[in-house]
């Protein structure tokens, strides 16, 4: 019975438990290399990959830079052989030094990191400076294969040159008409520093977000500010009204010069007026001194005695002026 079980088994299976065994290809072993087959598949599916619109794609070969791909589907060898590092040129990356965003707009909160944002200035003061420092990459090969931490470089750069170029400066420059100059150094010697190293990234912006004294003495400038303040309006003020007044007094001088010209050719015109005059009545006078004179002495009378009643007699005529009856020749001659 036991025999007979055996060969029923053996039977069933198709070959005895003494024949030598099959091929994967002759046991259905067929499934197998299909297996493989689609585990060689979908490992060279893995060289796949997509680069993003503002990035560029850096292609290994064993660990090798072989060449830079645009935006789009891509494909390269499967790793080990060949891998992909893809960087963003277009985005705008930020540095904050002296302070923190702990929350961005529409309701951003700041924090202030103490150690960063003191600094001693040219003259042995100490200031508190906040700054924002906004970079690009410019070449994605010196990026990406020449930085380790680009964050952390462009940040200790930054901070190192702030603090020197405020070094250089006042206080009081540091705090009011510097502000811009020193951001401007800034920008042109961290570029400069970023340059040097090869990071490939360049600096789009610096700005100064805030300026101010330690909060020790905060009050003590801002009683100097104040002082200052009212230095420059009292400035203005007093520039507004030599604006005003200086015009005015042009125009007062222009027209007494005005004035002055025409009361001299005004006196000329007369002089020689009166020139003319004498000397016309020279050369009558030399006709006819007498007669001339007369006249003269009428018209002089005349101007001296405008409107009176007058009577003029001859000389020598005194004993006929106690003759005549004055009052009633004057009224006889307003009646007519």
């Amino acid at each position: 019975m036991s025999r007979l079980t055996d060969l029923l088994l053996d039977g069933r299976h198709g070959q005895s438990d003494d024949s030598p065994p099959r091929t994967p290809w002759q046991a259905g072993g067929w499934i197998g290399w299909v297996l493989i087959a689609a585990i060689v598949g979908v490992y060279l599916l893995t060289g796949i990959y997509t680069v993003g619109p503002s990035e560029v794609g850096l292609v290994k070969r064993f660990g090798r830079y072989v060449s830079t791909v645009s935006p789009g589907l891509h494909y390269h060898l499967p790793a080990p052989i060949e891998s992909v590092v893809t960087v963003n040129i277009l985005g705008v990356r930020k540095e904050e030094i002296g302070f923190r965003t702990v929350s961005p707009a529409p309701n951003p909160r700041y924090q202030t990191v103490e150690t960063e944002a003191l600094m001693l200035t040219g003259d042995g003061n100490i200031t508190h400076v906040e700054m924002i420092v906004q970079y690009r990459v410019k070449d994605a090969q010196e990026f990406a294969f020449n930085l380790i931490d680009s964050r952390a470089i462009v940040k200790q750069g930054a901070e190192a040159v702030l603090r020197e170029q405020v070094a250089t400066k006042t206080l009081d420059e540091t705090l009011t008409e510097e502000r811009d100059v020193i951001a401007l150094d800034t920008f042109n010697s961290l570029q400069g520093l970023l340059d040097t190293y090869g990071t490939g990234i360049v600096i789009s912006n610096v700005q100064l977000q805030d300026v101010k004294p330690p909060s020790e003495v905060v009050s003590a400038f801002d009683d100097v500010n104040s002082a200052r303040q009212d230095k420059e309006r009292l400035i203005n003020e007093a520039d507004k009204y030599s604006l005003d007044i200086l015009p005015r007094a042009r125009g007062q001088a222009q027209e007494i010069g005005n004035q002055a010209e025409a009361y001299k050719q005004e006196r000329i015109k007369r002089a020689e007026g009166e020139v003319s005059r004498f000397l016309e009545v020279l050369t009558k006078y030399e006709l006819g001194p007498e007669v001339t004179r007369t006249r003269m002495y009428i018209e002089t009378m005349e101007g001296i005695m405008p409107g009176m009643e007058k009577i003029i007699l001859p000389s020598g005529s005194d004993g006929v002026l106690k003759l005549l009856d004055l009052d009633q020749f004057i009224q006889g001659r307003n009646g007519q």
